[in-house]
């Protein structure tokens, strides 16, 4: 049998995970892209633009598209922040990097969990240098962490009520002709069942604007909450790793060379 030789293995490559949120959002929104041209290309949007009277699909379609905007810069900050975190990582896990604390942790890459590190580190002069319980200071990194992810909630409801608004207010403009209907009056049953179709489309279309919206908004704030769950989860193994042991590690010296002989 021939042999053959096997090259070095190469070491596990670099996380993606947080350059990959934004590659998955602009994928996501370049296939909803594609979704709006198809659908236009078929006369679709145009012909729900013209039966809402009411104009919420609209509205509806200008609140997504600025929400859109606002989980684009989100994601762009958690991906920088991601990146942050690795170099971090990085300049504590090279030989000689924990002396990086010795100075503040400013030689850290700027970023929130250089930030956290800083506290951490400033929290334990102050302490004499005793175990430091970072909960605290975890919880003010997640929610800076999270900034204005809460948004995206938000602007989900909002799109799903203003779909059950223009429901209502589709069923009202139906409804509203057969108060006054006279049957034998030919020429006012048509114009009757005119309007009980107008309102019949209002009350459609801007449900499904309003239901479509509201889905696709929970989708991309999915990915990025996950996006920042994972920042959040690499920055407690970086501190509880690099950080805290050499900061306990720091005391035990500082006692020992108290110690009388």
């Amino acid at each position: 049998m021939s042999s053959m030789t096997i090259g070095p293995i190469a070491g596990p490559a670099t996380d993606p995970s947080e350059r990959s949120a934004l590659l998955f959002w602009m994928i996501f929104t370049g296939l909803s892209i594609f979704a709006v041209v198809l659908l236009w290309r078929f006369g679709l949007i145009h012909l729900m633009l013209t039966s809402d009277r009411t104009y919420i699909s609209s509205v509806i379609a200008v609140l997504y598209v600025l929400t859109c905007g606002h989980c684009f810069l989100r994601t762009r900050a958690i991906a920088r922040e991601g990146a942050a975190a690795r170099r971090c990582r990085a300049v504590l896990s090279a030989v000689g990097g924990t002396k990086a604390l010795d100075a503040g942790a400013t030689a850290l890459p700027r970023g929130l969990v250089r930030d956290h590190i800083e506290s951490l580190v400033t929290k334990a002069a102050a302490q004499d240098y005793r175990p430091v319980d970072q909960t605290l200071l975890l919880r003010t990194l997640a929610d800076r962490l999270r900034g204005s992810n809460g948004f995206g909630a938000f602007v989900s409801d909002t799109l799903m009520k203003l779909g059950l608004l223009g429901t209502i207010i589709g069923f009202i403009i139906m409804l509203a002709p057969i108060a006054g209907l006279d049957a034998a009056d030919k020429v006012a049953m048509r114009s009757s069942m005119g309007l009980m179709s107008d309102g019949m489309a209002v009350a459609m279309y801007t449900t499904l604007a309003g239901l479509v919206g509201s889905i696709l908004v929970r989708i991309q704030y999915y990915m990025l909450d996950a996006a920042t769950q994972r920042v959040f989860s690499d920055a407690v193994v970086l501190t509880e790793t690099y950080v805290t042991p050499v900061l306990e590690r720091k005391g035990s010296g500082i006692k020992g060379s108290g110690t009388p002989s």
